[in-house]
């Protein structure tokens, strides 16, 4: 039987009007120390967008979804959030914030691939 891994991972919303605390979820970020592993998944369904909140710029909401994504990878270009370390960058995409793009609180788990772990996540928690 395989060893499994401590993940904690939190679920990506869209909050149009913050002040009404109503999301949508579109996504799920996790992070697994002992597979080094830092991933965010997420879908963008602009239809229903489009229709709960007709004002809300959805090129902005993309941008910021690719600025989750960039700094997950640690890529150039997210930034100086992306040249921090994985942990460090979990903990900033999942700190509470007051902005259109929000997560839930973080929730840990254990699994044998955080991938696989990620896979299922999204399925359950987005689509």
């Amino acid at each position: 039987m395989q060893d499994k891994s401590l993940f904690e991972y939190a679920v990506v919303r869209v909050v149009p009007r913050v002040e009404r605390e109503e999301f949508i979820n579109v996504g799920v970020v996790i992070y697994c120390k002992k597979e080094k592993y830092l991933q965010v998944k997420f879908y963008l369904n602009e239809d229903r967008l489009k229709h709960l909140y007709p004002g809300l710029d959805l090129e902005v909401v993309k941008q910021n979804l690719s600025s989750f994504e960039r700094i997950c990878q640690g890529s150039g270009h997210g930034g100086s959030i992306a040249k921090l370390d994985a942990p460090s960058r979990f903990r900033w995409l999942t700190a509470t914030r007051s902005t259109v793009i929000q997560t839930s609180k973080v929730h840990p788990g254990l699994c044998c691939n955080a991938a696989d772990t990620l896979e299922k996540l999204f399925q359950e928690q987005v689509l």
